[in-house]
């Protein structure tokens, strides 16, 4: 299950968020020939992603920008693309263009430091947007909890797409990467959980200036935490796609990232 689209329409071009994730595709296909060889790309992690080891020596800092916009593989790059498009166009909206490009970075930066202070040793680099994404994903659940999320669910024989608010969708996104944190080994490769969990606190934390200065808690009690604006309209709430079934008929039986 995964989230494919909201109910809350971008009332600016939000050019700074198709930017990145122009510049995130491009940067991927510049070197997608490495896939070919684990070695050189190995390399090519360690010296553009985040090494803890490295930040532990007082070096590599400049990484913590470059690692952002470095990916292992198309599905790593696609979900992270898929949940900055979603969610991105909003949060532009709320901090303007280039307070938002500024946002964007300095989450990412907070949730490689995450990751950082749970394994300093680690000799694994780090690389992806999702520190960077997850922070939006807090910012945009303190502006809009109640924001309309409308949910992929496949599930073999069940195909659907469900509405839930986002406070639901990415408050259970959030839980998940604090219970695989504390379960997975903080210095082992894979899934950074820390990052995730540290892009999203500095998003959330971000994003309090702005919620203040339309009200705060005023501001939930007179949107009543959905967008103020009206929400976008989709043919389809709930999909109209039926549940298959199994006809019966006679016969013989047969028969890693962040």
């Amino acid at each position: 299950m995964f989230p494919i689209r909201d109910h809350n329409p971008s009332q600016s071009l939000p050019f700074v968020t198709w930017a990145l994730i122009a510049v995130n595709a491009v940067v991927f296909l510049s070197y997608l020939g490495l896939f070919a060889d684990p070695r050189a790309l190995n390399l090519f992690f360690q010296q553009w992603g985040v090494v803890p080891a490295r930040l532990a020596e007082g070096q590599g800092f400049a990484t913590l920008i470059t690692s952002q916009f470095l990916h292992a593989g198309f599905l790593h790059l696609g979900m992270n693309m898929l949940f900055l498009y979603i969610f991105g166009d909003n949060m532009e909206d709320v901090l303007g263009h280039w307070r938002f490009l500024g946002f964007y970075l300095l989450c990412g930066v907070a949730a490689a430091g995450l990751q950082f202070a749970f394994a300093p040793t680690s000799p694994i680099p780090m690389v992806g947007a999702s520190g960077a994404v997850a922070g939006v994903l807090g910012g945009y659940m303190l502006m809009f909890p109640r924001a309309r999320v409308d949910i992929f669910i496949f599930l073999i024989i069940i195909i659907r797409v469900i509405p839930f608010p986002a406070w639901f969708v990415l408050g259970l996104w959030f839980l998940l990467q604090l219970l695989g944190g504390v379960a997975a080994p903080s210095d082992a490769g894979g899934v950074a959980y820390w990052a995730h969990a540290g892009g999203f606190l500095a998003g959330f934390a971000l994003t309090l200036p702005a919620w203040i200065a339309r009200g705060g808690p005023a501001f939930w009690r007179r949107t009543l935490g959905a967008p103020p604006h009206p929400e976008a309209r989709y043919r389809f709430g709930r999909s109209n796609i039926p549940r298959a079934g199994r006809r019966r008929t006679r016969g013989p039986r047969g028969p890693w990232s962040r």
